[in-house]
């Protein structure tokens, strides 16, 4: 049986949100986005940086699929249409 991994970005009242933009998922008049950004540092960077470059796979929500899907299509395809 494999080991599941979880690396989340949670806050103490619940929100969980990837550490992007402002604009990033503002579904549901969410208008927190980035929330993260003031309160990460170099222990943390480290932390994720050791979890992620070890061989992983990868267990994606909806909307985090939707978003790599994209990014994915515009690395790959050099241009990206939604």
């Amino acid at each position: 049986m494999r080991k599941l991994i979880v690396l989340e970005h949670i806050s103490l009242d619940g929100v969980i949100q990837a550490p992007g933009g402002p604009d990033e998922d503002t579904s549901g008049g969410f208008a927190y986005g980035g929330w993260i950004s003031p309160y990460s540092d170099t222990i943390l960077g480290t932390a994720l940086r050791r979890q992620m470059n070890l061989p992983f796979d990868l267990l994606l929500g909806r909307k985090t699929f939707d978003v790599f899907v994209y990014r994915v299509q515009a690395k790959t395809l050099g241009s990206c249409q939604r």
